[in-house]
């Protein structure tokens, strides 16, 4: 048998302290404080709906309404704000992801980004691939499979595969003008010497 916490509001304004929480993230965390049905009896949210034991004198009806009239408190009292939420989450997000990864993240948690802020990661994503592909790889590829390997990467971590793309060709690009001016345009000649 679980025990009730002594206060919802206070476990959630632990949480809230921690680090900003989705709305659709942090009364999920309350619900689950609440005591639990069996495992066949889901939520509207896909997750076990709180149920009422014998000991208890909270309905699963009456357990989610407390929960979302507390949500509706601190978001009142701006404690709770979607706002400040998807901005922790970009500023967490931008130097290691891309837009996509970014998107999908917020739409798990029932968000979107505003239009300044996409237009704004949309206007960074190139030099913010640029810098995880020079973190990870930091030279040019040397053919076709390291190329892929590149292009994989990048994707896999949300960039746009036009983004992807433009990284690995202008890394490409850059290598064959240094090896221009240095004089070794075909690594045959210069093991030659």
């Amino acid at each position: 048998m679980r025990v009730r916490p002594a206060s919802l509001k206070v476990r959630a304004l632990q949480w809230l302290a921690q680090r900003e929480h989705s709305p659709q993230e942090l009364r999920r965390k309350l619900l689950r404080l609440l005591p639990q049905g069996s495992a066949d009896e889901g939520g509207a949210d896909g997750y076990p709906a709180p149920k009422a034991d014998a000991t208890s004198d909270v309905s699963p009806l009456s357990a989610e309404a407390e929960v979302d009239a507390l949500l509706a408190w601190l978001t009142a009292q701006g404690y709770l704000s979607t706002d400040r939420f998807v901005e922790s989450r970009i500023n967490a997000r931008q130097s290691r992801f891309g837009n996509l990864h970014i998107r999908h993240e917020l739409r798990q948690h029932g968000l979107q980004l505003d239009a300044p802020a996409r237009q704004a990661l949309q206007a960074s994503e190139a030099q913010r691939a640029l810098a995880v592909w020079q973190r990870k790889f930091g030279q040019a590829a040397q053919d076709a499979r390291q190329r892929l390997q590149q292009l994989r990467f990048l994707a896999g971590r949300g960039f746009s595969a036009d983004v992807a793309r433009r990284v690995v060709a202008a890394a490409g690009a850059t290598a064959a003008q240094t090896d221009e001016l240095t004089g070794l345009d075909d690594p045959d000649d210069a093991q030659s010497d």
